[in-house]
């Protein structure tokens, strides 16, 4: 008999006070159980419990082994379970990180939805608009709204592009511009999940030309920056989500329509698995079949 099993047996035994009764529920005979405790106790060098033929109960040593090891064998199951289930498509728990918007409006119902065909699934949802370290935070999933990333290790996968336009204030200066280059890098609202200045490439689609921006203002939110933009701050380069409600009330114009940015993606990251488990599978599947609804959000 392993440890593992034979200390799970002595704690049913210190649990039951009967040795038959854990014989029943571990399926194994009361002699098994018996020799189980017997060796168990030689392997310990004490007595582990007092045996009539009337009762079995702990001895002070007993009591004492058993109030110490019972957290570890709990842990150790939770550990086994938490493994097996690891391999299970419709159960377990997924730890998922998204970006606030995403994680405010697409992902809630996307969930409930998974839920209702897997209902013994889990989830701990992180909301964070920054990059993760999917493996060092213990994370199953990723979903961002990024360009390509730079972790060469991280397994990822394009869902769907995001595309951005320039925004500005209706009746601001900067709907008159007819080039970029007009622009100066105090005009444009940076992007930056560390606060820091950006570098914007746009297209013509002839001509492509390169303009530093955040010299005055950065943000690691979209919806700070659609509010400065519409407060007449400058200009911001943002995908249809952050300023969808600014375009609907007029307070934010497209500018610049000819010059174009690269598309963001919507991208699922994942730890460096050789293959995926199953949950983790089951779910991305199914997040990607869902998504298709929610597309005119993210435009």
């Amino acid at each position: 008999m392993n440890d593992h099993k034979a200390l799970k047996t002595f704690l049913m035994a210190a649990e039951k006070r009967n040795f038959a009764q854990v014989a029943r529920e571990l399926g194994m005979t009361a002699a098994a159980v018996t020799r189980a405790i017997a060796a168990l106790e030689d392997d310990l060098g004490v007595q582990l419990f007092v045996r009539t033929t009337r009762q079995v109960s702990l001895t002070t040593d007993g009591a004492v082994f058993a109030a110490q090891i019972q957290p570890a064998v709990e842990a150790l199951e939770n550990a086994r379970r938490d493994v097996r289930n690891a391999h299970k498509a419709d159960e377990g728990r997924l730890r998922i990180s998204a970006p606030t918007w995403l994680g405010k409006t697409v992902l809630p119902p996307i969930l409930s939805g998974f839920r209702d065909l897997y209902p013994k699934m889990c989830f701990e949802i992180s909301l964070l608009d920054s990059m993760v370290n999917i493996v060092d935070d213990d994370y199953d999933l990723a979903i961002r709204i990024s360009s390509a990333p730079s972790d060469k290790f991280t397994i990822w996968r394009k869902i769907r592009a995001v595309p951005r336009i320039l925004v500005a204030a209706p009746g601001s200066r900067f709907t008159q511009m007819k080039h970029p280059g007009e622009l100066t890098p105090d005009d444009c609202l940076a992007y930056s999940g560390e606060s820091r200045r950006e570098n914007w490439l746009l297209s013509d689609g002839g001509s492509s030309i390169t303009i530093t921006a955040g010299r005055a203002f950065s943000a690691n939110s979209g919806e700070v920056l659609a509010d400065m933009a519409a407060d007449g701050a400058g200009v911001a380069m943002l995908p249809g989500f952050n300023i969808a409600e600014h375009i609907r009330s007029g307070r934010l114009v497209h500018v610049l329509s000819g010059w174009v940015p690269p598309e963001l993606w919507l991208t699922l990251y994942y730890p460096p698995y050789q293959a995926l488990p199953p949950r983790i599978a089951t779910f991305s599947k199914f997040f990607e079949e869902q998504l298709p609804a929610y597309m005119v959000m993210l435009d």
